[in-house]
């Protein structure tokens, strides 16, 4: 009796909790299920605790809400230029309604990746292996959205579809690899000719400009050479000429002061004679004088030549007599320097100036200093020398004209003071 009761107790309590557990159901988060009662649809579960009909409620499917990644093996898919390529597709996609994902199609994950295959062999199918190799973006758009239509339907929304490969057959991947390497080989060589074309061309118009500045350089250089020879020469002749007409003056002045003491003197026939026999033996000195005749009637030619000049005294000795033209003016002196003023003026142009002192410039550096000169007797070249002579100073630049000597007429002294004429 007592066992009996046990055993009945016992069935109570394994029917109690088998009800209990038939009548409790827990859903994870993220997760649905879908009640069926008595094999129609009741109610999705949601996630936490749900209580069931015993023996009446059971579940059909648990169905998972997060967003879910299927990669999908590689596909053969034939090109509009009947090449044939593996491509390997990556879909994303989540389960938005899970009594239609369970009652609109037997498996959505075979359905999605059968619409997946036949989707993208339509759309390759359509384009070039160019084309496909280089529009990703644009089959996966189209993926998406052919997916995303025909699956919603099912509950179920695609996210995103990646063709994760696209790989060509094996001689179209060798084609392909030496069309990359010819492309390559050909930029590489254009580019080398370009770089060596622009070097030609920087080396080429670097030579142009060095041969324009040498030319520019050796056209000035030769035009201040010739600027400053024919100043030179305009000096030397200018300096010359001066020279040439002081000198003159020197003889002049001389001459005059000699025949002004000549005529001073007042000089005698036995003076002249005297004079004349003093000069005989300087006649005879020369080398090529072996023989030398004197005349027999130099007395004769002498008294001839008083009584020319002369006039007799009270003593009946001829004596100098100035003729009347001696006392004509003297010339005048203004008039003939007004004549030979510009002989003096040595100031140049100013262009010929400026390229002078650029000539003398790039002269500095070629003669050597007052120092390098030999130590000999030779005068050395000073600053300032004129270049005909080496004694005459040349004028600065910034004096107008030279400085002529201003010549004195020969002053008449009174006849005790007069000077004693030179022994001719």
């Amino acid at each position: 009796m007592g066992v009996t009761v046990l055993i009945v107790l016992a069935v109570v309590l394994l029917l109690i909790v088998v009800v209990v557990s038939k009548s409790l159901l827990v859903i994870p988060q993220a997760q649905a299920a879908v009640i069926e009662r008595l094999g129609r649809f009741r109610t999705v579960a949601a996630p936490g605790m749900n209580f069931l009909a015993p023996f009446f409620d059971r579940v059909r499917a648990k169905i998972d809400l997060r967003e879910q990644v299927i990669s999908f093996p590689p596909q053969p898919v034939i090109t509009q230029d009947n090449l044939t390529v593996h491509i390997d597709t990556v879909v994303y996609f989540q389960v938005t309604d899970p009594q239609a994902a369970v009652y609109e199609i037997s498996n959505y994950l075979i359905g999605v990746e059968q619409l997946t295959i036949t989707t993208l062999r339509n759309v390759v199918g359509g384009m070039s292996l160019e084309e496909t190799l280089t529009s990703r973006d644009s089959i996966n758009g189209q993926l998406r959205g052919v997916l995303d239509e025909a699956t919603g339907r099912w509950g179920i929304r695609v996210a995103r579809v990646e063709l994760k490969a696209i790989d060509p057959p094996p001689s179209i991947q060798d084609s392909m690899e030496k069309q990359m390497r010819a492309d390559r080989e050909k930029r590489a060589v254009i580019l080398a000719a370009e770089g060596q074309r622009e070097a030609a061309i920087k080396t080429a118009e670097g030579q142009k400009q060095a041969q324009i500045l040498s030319a520019e350089g050796a056209k000035q250089a030769a035009i201040l050479g010739g600027e400053a020879e024919r100043q030179s020469r305009i000096l030397r002749a200018q300096g010359e000429r001066a020279a040439r007409y002081l000198q003159a003056q020197g003889q002049a002045k001389a001459i005059e002061k000699v025949f002004a003491a000549i005529k001073a003197g007042r000089p005698t026939p036995e003076l002249l004679a005297y004079q004349y026999l003093q000069t005989l033996p300087q006649l005879a000195q020369g080398d090529a004088n072996k023989v030398w005749i004197v005349p027999s009637d130099f007395g004769k030619a002498l008294e001839g030549f008083a009584k020319m000049l002369g006039a007799p005294g009270e003593d009946g000795v001829f004596r100098y007599q100035p003729s009347p033209d001696d006392d004509r003016p003297a010339p005048d002196r203004a008039e003939e320097d007004a004549e030979v003023s510009d002989w003096f003026d040595t100031a140049p142009d100013p262009e010929v100036a400026a390229a002078v002192r650029a000539a003398e410039e790039v002269a500095r550096k070629e003669v050597p200093a007052l120092g390098d000169y030999p130590s000999s007797g030779a005068r050395r070249p000073q600053q300032g020398d004129h270049p005909s002579s080496g004694a005459r100073p040349v004028p600065k630049q910034d004096s107008p004209q030279l400085q002529r000597p201003t010549v004195q007429p020969p002053q008449q002294l009174p006849p005790g003071e007069q000077d004693v004429p030179p022994p001719l």
